[in-house]
């Protein structure tokens, strides 16, 4: 059984990100990549003690990388979800790390 806390991995403090917090009232996580949206919803409401109005889920696809001169390879491929919350001010994420 899965907790809230595998489903939720980490959340994605970028500069877009971090804006569309405040702008849009928007979270932005990391999640499993077998986790389903009202998963996320429900470990987002647990862990946050908020209530989520929309759940939108992307793969992020992985990107070459170079080890060294000869040698290439890939980043791994991760989900992401951006979580719309329905409380009037924005929650500082960075403060919750």
């Amino acid at each position: 059984m899965k907790t809230i806390y595998d489903i939720i991995i980490r959340p994605v403090l970028t500069e877009k990100a971090v804006k569309d917090n405040e702008k849009n009232n928007t979270l932005t996580f990391e999640v499993a990549m077998d986790a389903s949206k009202t998963e996320i919803k429900e470990a987002v409401e647990k862990i946050f003690n908020v209530k989520v109005k929309d759940v939108r889920t992307l793969i992020v696809k992985p990107k070459p990388k170079r080890f060294g001169f000869r040698s290439s390879g890939y980043k791994k491929a991760w989900k992401k979800a951006i979580v719309k919350i329905e409380s009037e001010k924005p929650i500082n994420i960075a403060e919750l790390v």
